[in-house]
């Protein structure tokens, strides 16, 4: 007897429907109750392990049809989406500098995730190494980067297990230290050296970009599945040509990373400017993180001291390099604590700490954080191999 006859839902419709009713679940109950819960532990956590706990007591299978395609055709699709909002251009013009303290940052998660691998790999499975790839996805881009990256490098759903508890561990620590931050804001730019005028002409830059929003209409969604459609397929078709370099160079990493390129490219055009890509992409994201927990055990969990203890050193590696950044570029605590959480916590958590910090800049954060959503699928698995490299790997 098959995992799915046992199960009390086996048929690819009911696994699919449980899927959706968790993620809208968990956002129901965040919106409903405001519980403060949620600001340090965001539905993400829950929305994953819901599915693991479903499927370890026997309600849906740890197999269907459901995550195929998932895989095969949801995740190429909203990494396209989630990059065609993409406006590198328009975050430099109101961040300057500020962008190049968020890719220090980002260089500091790709250089803080191999030495901290290097210290507790030890301790770990022999492929932890794609866990902490799977992690430096999430804290370089967001969550749609950790699903994409984790599914290229093969990340076993118990690896991708911890790193969802890791990312979320670290974001209580993490996020409370970049509020407070403002109340360092004086001695942190004479230390800076910031220029006074910094933060004015930021301000000034954040009003000049302000644009109407409008709501998507029903051709713009016919536009959004012919671009996701498109370069899903052309990914396809391209990906199994290219040369493969095991484990990291596969041809589900070829694809991901095509999926980005094509991606990237649309947000220079004028596909960028239909509305809904963003909003559409993480509501699939959601739900492909719950496919991705519905195929976990909870064995594994024994690693979960070490793993964490190398995400801790991980982040404060990533603070320096912030730190570092912020005094060689003569840039204002407010950016840096923006910079940092446009990559750790992505475009959940970069408004939050900006309107803390100063509240103009909360659109511009989104931007910061989309910028890690280009930069996110290829750093994060350039962090994989070095991880793999420095555990023994080759």
């Amino acid at each position: 007897m098959d995992d799915a006859a046992k199960t009390l839902v086996a048929s690819p419709e009911g696994v699919l429907a449980i899927l959706v009713a968790v993620c809208a679940f968990w956002f129901y109950i965040e919106q409903k109750t405001q519980w403060k819960l949620f600001q340090f532990l965001p539905p993400l956590i829950f929305i994953y392990m819901t599915p693991v706990v479903l499927n370890n007591t026997g309600v849906i299978p740890g197999d269907s049809p459901v995550y195929g395609v998932l895989r095969h055709f949801a995740l190429p699709g909203l990494i396209c989406l989630l990059l065609l909002s993409v406006d590198v251009g328009a975050a430099v013009r109101i961040m300057g500098k500020g962008v190049l303290v968020m890719l220090m940052g980002t260089l500091g998660i790709m250089v803080g995730g191999t030495v901290s691998y290097f210290i507790v790999h030890r301790w770990l499975e022999p492929d932890a190494w794609t866990g902490f790839g799977a992690l430096a996805g999430s804290w370089i881009g967001g969550t749609g980067n950790m699903a994409a990256v984790a599914e290229g490098i093969g990340t076993s759903p118990e690896q991708l297990g911890l790193a969802v508890l890791a990312d979320n561990a670290v974001y209580v620590v993490w996020l409370p230290i970049l509020l407070a931050s403002k109340n360092f804001a004086e001695r942190f730019n004479r230390w800076a050296r910031v220029d006074e005028s910094r933060l004015a002409e930021m301000e000034a830059a954040a009003d000049l970009e302000v644009k109407a929003e409008h709501p998507p209409k029903m051709r713009d969604y016919l536009y959004l599945g012919v671009l996701a459609c498109g370069v899903t397929w052309i990914a396809a078709a391209v990906a199994p040509l290219l040369p493969v370099v095991e484990p990291i160079l596969s041809t589900s990493v070829w694809k991901i990373l095509i999926v980005t390129t094509l991606g990237i490219g649309l947000s220079l055009t004028k596909a960028r400017g239909i509305p809904g890509s963003h909003e559409l992409a993480m509501a699939i994201v959601y739900v492909f993180v719950a496919g991705m927990g519905a195929r976990a055990s909870l064995a594994g969990l024994d690693q979960a001291p070490a793993f964490l203890l190398g995400a801790f050193i991980w982040i404060f590696i990533h603070g320096a390099f912030c730190l570092f950044g912020a005094y060689i570029f003569k840039v204002d605590i407010h950016t840096v604590a923006i910079a940092s959480a446009a990559n750790v916590g992505g475009a959940a958590s970069a408004p939050v700490v900006a309107a803390a910090h100063r509240e103009k800049l909360v659109p511009v954060s989104i931007l910061m954080a989309l910028i890690g959503y280009a930069v996110g699928n290829y750093a994060a698995t350039m962090t994989a191999a070095l991880c793999h490299w420095v555990g023994g790997g080759g």
